[in-house]
């Protein structure tokens, strides 16, 4: 995925990179919950928690991007998830569907309008990503050979699914590349 993803990048005026930026003991992570397990849902303040295995943590190796990701093509990386009492799957809202990233505006204000997505996790970052974006207005398609998810129980179904009925469209890498496309 990681060669898609930078071929892709050449095809764009403006790259933003997305990257989690847990704090340790984060609300998200099944270790902040004795007597819990990764994949398991609880409720927390503000509604209902995926646990995951401790990942992305803030300054850590498990943070960084990969190393053959072409990085420097980003004219912005929005860090998410770094609030420790609440989760952010969506590059647009914290897991609330209330507090904004900024993202949003920084699009809106560059007069950007048609969003392109790739990356992981398809069922859960790039899937709530794209169902935000389209919910606000933007026309959203999501790169399915660019992406990878994880796939628990049918999940990365679902996620096609539920991005379709809200609008977003599913596109090759070879059609964008083919395509040309700038924004």
């Amino acid at each position: 995925m990681v060669p898609v993803i930078n071929r892709l990048t050449t095809r764009f005026d403006h790259v933003i990179f997305t990257q989690d930026w847990h704090v340790p003991a984060h609300i998200s992570f099944a270790s902040a919950h004795p007597g819990h397990h990764p994949f398991e849902t609880i409720a927390v303040p503000g509604g209902e928690q995926m646990l995951w295995p401790d990942h992305c943590v803030q300054g850590t190796e498990g943070a960084a991007f990969h190393p053959e990701v072409a990085v420097d093509s980003a004219e912005l990386i929005v860090r998410k998830g770094f609030r420790r009492d609440m989760d952010a799957y969506s590059a647009f809202f914290e897991n609330d569907k209330v507090t904004p990233s900024g993202l949003s505006g920084y699009l809106t204000d560059r007069g950007l309008h048609e969003l392109y997505l790739s990356g992981l996790a398809t069922d859960v970052c790039v899937r709530h990503s794209a169902i935000d974006a389209a919910r606000i207005g933007f026309s959203v398609h999501v790169i399915a050979d660019a992406c990878r998810g994880i796939d628990t129980n049918g999940s990365v179904r679902f996620a096609w699914d539920a991005m379709a009925t809200n609008g977003v469209v599913q596109i090759s890498a070879a059609a964008v590349l083919e395509n040309g496309v700038r924004e």
